[in-house]
This record gives structure tokens, C-alpha cells and sequence, in this order.
């Protein structure tokens, strides 16, 4: 799919719904030449019937020619290349112009954003032979490597080029920039380095040019001022540096611009509040410095400001009142300080997701107008609160919550309440007290993370038959919560279980190999005893286990030689003996994740002297 996102988080997680909008603000132009490129193809084959076409020859052997540089298809849509008639609708991805014969159009495109499928291999200069194309897309096949051929210079005729999600490496060639006709282009999500080439100015007619998820270093070329046309831009998670150029101003018709993730710095420069049909702005996780300017407020079509992770400084300016469209304001991990704005209830009607944390803020509380609004994500993280948690007036419409890093004291009882789109909540490193017998998870809720606070009570009154069937990931470590850990039933989803640093004592229950999902436990600094469970073995996706600083016994099982993808290992500070399991991983971490035990040899160990104490323990 074309300017296809990463998600690393479940499709209902609030931050990934505002990444697939921001998706869409920047695509639905492209769905309307797509809608016109899926009829052609539709037309192709209904005719095939009537008119039998004929594949022209030399472009019926470029495409063979391309088959063969793919080394593996998983796809299986070459696998339809077959027989002397590339246009007669057989061909998986080929349209051709009737009269001609003349392929016109490429599209191969992994079927599903998800799938595992890919091709491997690289991008013949064959391709190149085609004179007639108008659209390629071969994009998500993941590994496809190589440079994009200097034979793609013939294609003159060509308006989309969509290059996406391969493997591509090298420089982007500078011929790019003559081929006049381009309405579309991307390249995001390869390995491209080197410098944006000033040739791409060439690129009069261009309408969308995404370059984002490369390695692309130097600065945005001063020659984008012949971008006239131009609506979307996407130069996202490069090495860029520099200033934004002042020519930014002159693309009247962007509606999307997204410079996040880079290294360019200065302050932004006012030509950019020209852009009245701006609709999504992302300068995040630069070196942007200076105050924001007033003139923000005349960017009347923006409805996404993400201006996070710079070094922005001074007030909030007040003008944002003026983003009457503005659904999404992220100004967090700035140095903007008091005092804030107090906005009311008509100012930013459609205000959705608030970030303002870890700046130079002491909010107190939180402030009415963020308490009494209709939103769907809070995040104030670090910012001074104190006093007990807040009371949200529209409780049912919440799905994410950050109040971590704070001073927020008391209990919790009540504070769930009607809150049922709530899916995460973060109240980690407050200074709360209260029984976990006390939380009324609303049900949904998928991410909990309650560490470092003054927590007591029983570990299973949050891990129980009710909570487990919807939490993905639970954080209550740095805490004084005692207990057991409880039995885990099947048809768990935990992925993220940290209760370390509490006072949990009693066994590994040998359930816990119920918990087929999970991806991290950590359970260090606690008083568990007995021995480490085999079954824990079966926990296949682990990538982070921490059962250090207990009082755990006997051998560490070899069970876990099958948890193959485990990153991260500590088992220091326990009743451990017998041999280290001699394979991958666990025979090359540190000998720091094994210290401290009463009797553990082998690699990487001193080596057990006998088969007497490699057996101990058992």
C-alpha cells in the first residue's frame, strides 16, 4: 500500500490511529489516480475477451528479463507470468494499452501490510526497455536490493514511480529529475544514502514526493522551489541537516509536510505559516530552536502540529486558539515554559490528543480546559502535577493516559470509572498509595504501567482471570507488592510483564508457559524460591528475561535452548548450579548474568569440572 506505515503497536492503540489519519491526509490524492489505474486494469481484462490484444514482444521479454533478477517470490504473482500474451489480463500486475500492446502500467505490490510474503532479488535494468510505461510500483517486497538502473532514465512517460518498502541501496539517481511527467514518486523505506540530488528540481509536475526511511544525509535542496505543484512532502527518518529552506513557503497547495526524525536545525522560518491549506505539520525529534512564532495561527486548515523533541523555548503562543481544525497538538520534550495558555472551551473545538510533556511546565493540576474536554489522549508527563489524580469530566471518550513522572498522590479508587474506550495508562513515577485490591480496570484496556509508586496489596488482584483476557503489556515493578505470583490460564495476551522490585515471594508457577505472547518478564529483586520451571522453555517469543536477585534454586533448564530469539538474560544474585545450557544465546552473554550464584560453571563460566557438577543442581 502506497506510503505504508510501520505500526509496532495493536491497530486499536490511539497513537497508531493518528498514524494511519496522518496515512491517509497524505494519500487520498493518490487514491483518485489509483481508482483511475485499477479501472484500466479492470477495462484490460473485460476486454480481453472481445479484442484478444497482442503483447508487444520486446516488452513481453523485458518483463521475463525482470522475472529472472527475482532470486524468490513468495508472492506468487510472478509465478502468473506465463505464455506469449503479457496484456491478454493473465499477467499479475500488468496492464497494457489495447491498441497498442504496450505495457503502460507495473503494480506489484505485497498483498497484504502485515504478510510476511517478500520478493528477493534486484530491479533489472530491463525495466527500462519499457518505453510506454506510465506507472511502476513495486513496492513492500522488502528484499529487493541493489541501485535503482540508470536504464529507468528512458522512461519518459513515466507519472508514478513508487519504489517503497524494498531493500534499494546507493545514491537516488539524478536523472530522476528529467523525467518531467512524474506526478508521484516514492522511495521511502530502503536503504538510499548520500544527498538529496538538487536534480529532483527538475520535477515540475510533481504533485507527491515521499523520500522518508532512508539514510539520506546533506540538506533539503534550495532547487524544491520549482515545486509548485507540490502537496505532499515526506523526508521523515533521514540524517538531514541544515535549515528549512525560506523557499518552503512558495508550495501554496501542500497540504502534508512531515521533516520529523532528522537533524535540521535554526528557527522555522515565517515563510512557512504562508501555507494556508496546510493540513498536517510534522517537525518532531529535530534541533529546531527559538520560540513559535505567532503567525502560527494562520495555518487555518492544520489539523496535526507535532512539534516534539526540539529545543523550542518561551510560552505556548496563544494564536494556537485560532487552529479551529486542529485535532492533534504535540508539543512535548520542548523547553516551553509559564505560563499556559488558558484556552476555553470554544478555542480548538476539535482538539482530540493533547501532548505537552517534559517541558519547563509546573501545571499544579491539570488545567480545566484540558479536564472538562472531550478528548481521546492526555499526555503530561513531567509536568509538575500534584495533588490527588485528576477527575475528567467526559471520561468515556479517553483511550490513552500519561501522567507519569509527577507528584500525584492518594488513591486510585473511582478514577476508572465510565472511562471505556480507555485501552493505556501510564502513572508510573508518582508518588500514589494505595491497595492494587482498589483498581477497577475498565474492561479493554491493553497497557498498564503503575511502577515506581508506593503500591501494596496482592499481585493477583491485578493478574486474575478478568484483567489477564485483555492486557497486553502490565508494569507494576518499584513497588511493595506482595504475594504470589498467581496461575496463568490459557488464552493469555500478555506480551510485557515487569513486577520486579517488589515483594513477591513463592514459585515460578509452571502456567506461566500459558503466556505464549510474551516478549519480556522481568521479575527480578524479589523473594522467589524453588526452582526455574521447564516450561518456561515453550515461552518461544521471549526476548528479555530478569530473575536476578532472588532466592531461586537448582538448574537453570535447558528447556530454554528452544527460546532462540532471547536478546537479554539475567540470572545474577540467585541459588543457581549445575551447567549453563551450552548453546545460543545463553553460552555468549556475560559472565556478569550468571554472578553471584552458588554453583554455575560453563561457558561462558569456567568450564564444570565433571560430569558430578554439571549435573548439580538437578
Amino acid at each position: 500500500m502506497y506510503f505504508e506505515q510501520n505500526p509496532l503497536i495493536r491497530s486499536q492503540d490511539p497513537l497508531h490511529k493518528m498514524q494511519i489519519l496522518r496515512w491517509v491526509f497524505t494519500v487520498l490524492f493518490i487514491y483518485a489516480i489509483l481508482d483511475v489505474f485499477s479501472l484500466s486494469l479492470c477495462s484490460a481484462t473485460a476486454a480481453v475477451a472481445a479484442q484478444q490484444p497482442s503483447c508487444f514482444e520486446a516488452d513481453r521479454a523485458a518483463l521475463l528479463e525482470f522475472k529472472t533478477s527475482i532470486l524468490k517470490d513468495t508472492t506468487d504473482i510472478l509465478a502468473s507470468w506465463v505464455g506469449r500474451d503479457c496484456c491478454g489480463g493473465e499477467w499479475e500486475g500488468v496492464v497494457c494499452n489495447l491498441s497498442t500492446g504496450r505495457v503502460t502500467g507495473l503494480a506489484l505490490q505485497r498483498p497484504d501490510r502485515e504478510s510476511s510474503l517478500y520478493m528477493k532479488g534486484t530491479l533489472s535494468a530491463s525495466l527500462g526497455k519499457l518505453q510506454f510505461l506510465e506507472v511502476m510500483v513495486i513496492s513492500g517486497m522488502k528484499q529487493i536490493t541493489g541501485p535503482i538502473p540508470e536504464s529507468f532514465s528512458n522512461l519518459n512517460h513515466l507519472t508514478q514511480l513508487v519504489l517503497e518498502d524494498n531493500s534499494l541501496g546507493g545514491n537516488i539517481p539524478p536523472f530522476l529529475g528529467r523525467l518531467s511527467s512524474l506526478k508521484i514518486v516514492s522511495l521511502s523505506g530502503n536503504q538510499l544514502r548520500g544527498q538529496i540530488p538538487p536534480s529532483l528540481g527538475g520535477l515540475r509536475n510533481i504533485v507527491s514526493l515521499s523520500l522518508s526511511r532512508n539514510s539520506l544525509s546533506g540538506s533539503i535542496p534550495p532547487t524544491f522551489k520549482n515545486f509548485l505543484t507540490l502537496q505532499s512532502l515526506d523526508v521523515s527518518f533521514n540524517l538531514l541537516s541544515g535549515f528549512i529552506p525560506d523557499c518552503i513557503g512558495s508550495f501554496k497547495n501542500l497540504t502534508y509536510l512531515d521533516l520529523s526524525s532528522n537533524q535540521l536545525s535554526g528557527k522555522l522560518p515565517i515563510s512557512l505559516f504562508n501555507l494556508v491549506n496546510l493540513q498536517d505539520l510534522s517537525l518532531s525529534h529535530n534541533q529546531f530552536t527559538g520560540t513559535i512564532p505567532d503567525q502560527i495561527g494562520t495555518l487555518k486548515s492544520l489539523t496535526s502540529l507535532q512539534l516534539s523533541g526540539n529545543k523550542f523555548i518561551g510560552h505556548v503562543p496563544v494564536s494556537i486558539s485560532r487552529l479551529q481544525n486542529l485535532w492533534n497538538l504535540n508539543l512535548s520534550r520542548n523547553g516551553f515554559s509559564d505560563p499556559l495558555p488558558n484556552f476555553l472551551g470554544r478555542d480548538i473545538p476539535s482538539l482530540l490528543s493533547i501532548d505537552l510533556s517534559y517541558n519547563n511546565l509546573s501545571l499544579g493540576t491539570v488545567p480545566n480546559w484540558i479536564e472538562n474536554r472531550q478528548l481521546s489522549d492526555v499526555n503530561l508527563a513531567g509536568c509538575k502535577l500534584r495533588g490527588n489524580l485528576p477527575k475528567f469530566m467526559k471520561p468515556d471518550s479517553l483511550s490513552s493516559i500519561d501522567l507519569s513522572d509527577n507528584y500525584l498522590t492518594g488513591g486510585i479508587a473511582g478514577f476508572f470509572t465510565n472511562m471505556s474506550s480507555l485501552q493505556k495508562i501510564k502513572l508510573s513515577n508518582n508518588q500514589l498509595k494505595f491497595d492494587v485490591s482498589e483498581i477497577k480496570f475498565p474492561d479493554g484496556i491493553s497497557s498498564v504501567d503503575l511502577h515506581s509508586n508506593q503500591l501494596i496489596g496482592h499481585l493477583s488482584s491485578i493478574i486474575n482471570n478478568r484483567t489477564s483476557s485483555f492486557l497486553e503489556g502490565l508494569d507494576v515493578s518499584g513497588n511493595r507488592i506482595s504475594g504470589v505470583i498467581p496461575e496463568f490460564i490459557e488464552g493469555l495476551n500478555f506480551k510485557v510483564l515487569n513486577i520486579g522490585s517488589n515483594k513477591i515471594s513463592g514459585h515460578i508457577p509452571s502456567s506461566i508457559s500459558n503466556l505464549i505472547e510474551l516478549q519480556k518478564l522481568d521479575i527480578q529483586r524479589n523473594q522467589l524460591t524453588g526452582t526455574l520451571p521447564t516450561s518456561l522453555g515453550l515461552l518461544l517469543k521471549l526476548q528479555w528475561l530478569d530473575i536476578s536477585v532472588n532466592a531461586l534454586s537448582g538448574k537453570i533448564p535447558n528447556t530454554l535452548l528452544g527460546v532462540e530469539g532471547l536478546k537479554h538474560a539475567n540470572f545474577r544474585a540467585n541459588r543457581l548450579c549445575g551447567e549453563i545450557p551450552q548453546g545460543r544465546p545463553y553460552n555468549i552473554f556475560p559472565a556478569g548474568a550468571y554472578a553471584h550464584n552458588l554453583c554455575l560453571c560453563g561457558k561462558p563460566l569456567p568450564a564444570c569440572r565433571g560430569k558430578k557438577q554439571a549435573e548439580i543442581g538437578q
